[in-house]
């Protein structure tokens, strides 16, 4: 009687493990489950491209060079050295007089670093008439300084915020790491791996004359790959999630350059557009901002593709017996609610992101539609619609991906 009664129990335990086997392990697994063999397939095709792009697309540092010299003619690179203020005193301008009195902010900084390290250095003036642009300084803080070497000038340049930006970095990673231990080192790796991407090969890569968009989508699957089987491993369930990131990102890169086209955007609508050209000839404003928007598509991508890769491998875990059908409509169900609060999320960061913006918009004294219509707010629309519509289409294409390789009669053998 006890043995019967043990006997129901005990058989699930191992379906599940065996479930759980077929969906992330195994070379053999992998040789003998042919709905893995496809996605792996796609992908390796995909690396292998993506391997090709990068080597070709490989900046040679020309760009850069040649860019910064041209920055530097212009004024718009100058050296940078960190310095201390040494005296904040409010009192009449150098320039003010009876018939017009004028007050100015007079700041004294010494240089810590630099041909002047150690010398007090009296910096321009700042007119307090324009007090929303003069620096809030207090003895003993720490700033940066410009220096023009040709002329021997010192500038305020901007408030020195290193120390701050390193303590904040240090307790993400304690909390990452604290939460996530081994993947949350991983996390991190990867993160760094992706502004290495962005820091050594797209932007220099652009400057070497390469198209905007084809650095940009090669980055991005660079980056995917890295990431993905960085931080989740090597196995079934993070190639599932991969093809279904690379899936969704094709289409939203269909989407986007087809809107892009239809809405004549320019790339020039904002003040930094219309300085690359004067640092840099033949970069194609359009294109960097249609590379940038599909760039940025790329992370939510990964978060929706990875949730519903791993939820379709743990509900077969816990149940085999679910078929390819009721694992979809299941994976489907929870990804409605991932897509309802994401898709606000990329609406409410786009918005934060300009908001100083949206208050002069507020009071431009134009319709919603004329506001709309500006290049500087629709390209925002047409970001954040076609990213939504790619992570809508992320949700069905990762589940059936993965259902259909959970649910392989083949795979079941290989369990």
């Amino acid at each position: 009687m006890v043995k019967a009664a043990k006997q129901p129990e005990e058989e699930p335990i191992q379906g599940r493990q065996g479930g759980r086997h077929r969906l992330e392990a195994g070379s053999g697994a992998w040789r003998a489950h042919r709905g893995l063999q496809a996605v792996l397939v796609c992908v390796a095709v995909a690396a292998i491209v993506t391997g090709f792009g990068v080597l070709t697309l490989w900046p040679t540092e020309e760009g850069v060079i040649s860019a910064t010299e041209s920055a530097a003619e212009i004024g718009l690179a100058t050296e940078r050295y960190s310095a201390t203020v040494r005296e904040v005193r409010d009192g009449a301008c150098s320039y003010s007089t009876s018939d017009n009195p004028r007050s100015c902010r007079h700041v004294t900084a010494v240089p810590d670093e630099g041909p002047a390290e150690g010398s007090p250095i009296a910096l321009t003036e700042f007119d307090l008439e324009f007090a929303a642009t003069a620096p809030r300084l207090t003895v003993d803080q720490k700033i940066i300084l410009g220096y023009e070497p040709s002329t021997d000038f010192y500038f305020y340049a901007d408030t020195d915020r290193r120390t701050p930006l390193a303590w904040l970095t240090a307790l993400f990673a304690v909390v990452v790491i604290a939460l996530g231990r081994r993947r949350g080192v991983t996390a991190l790796v990867g993160m760094a791996g992706t502004v290495v991407v962005l820091v050594a090969f797209v932007a220099p890569s652009i400057l070497d004359g390469n198209d905007p968009l084809l650095v940009a989508v090669v980055a991005a699957s660079a980056i995917a790959f890295v990431s993905l089987y960085l931080i989740h491993g090597f196995n079934s369930t993070t190639t599932v999630a991969l093809a279904g990131t690379l899936s969704a990102f094709g289409l939203t890169l269909g989407l986007s350059w087809a809107f892009f086209e239809f809405s004549h955007f320019t790339g020039l609508a904002t003040e930094e557009a219309l300085t690359l050209p004067f640092i840099t000839g033949g970069i194609d404003l359009a294109s960097l901002t249609l590379g940038g928007a599909v760039l940025g598509a790329l992370g939510a991508l990964d978060d929706i593709t990875v949730t519903q890769a791993a939820l379709v491998a743990e509900l077969h875990y816990r149940n085999p017996g679910l078929g390819t059908r009721q694992l979809l409509t299941s994976g489907i169900r929870v990804g409605r609610e991932h897509i309802a609060s994401t898709v606000n999320t990329l609406l409410l960061a786009y918005a934060g992101a300009s908001f100083p913006l949206l208050m002069l918009l507020a009071v431009s004294n134009q319709s919603m539609v004329m506001v709309a219509n500006s290049e500087l707010i629709a390209v925002e629309i047409v970001r954040t619609l076609c990213g939504s519509i790619g992570l809508v289409a992320a949700v069905p294409i990762t589940t059936l991906l993965a259902s259909l390789v959970a649910d392989s009669p083949t795979g079941a053998r290989a369990g």
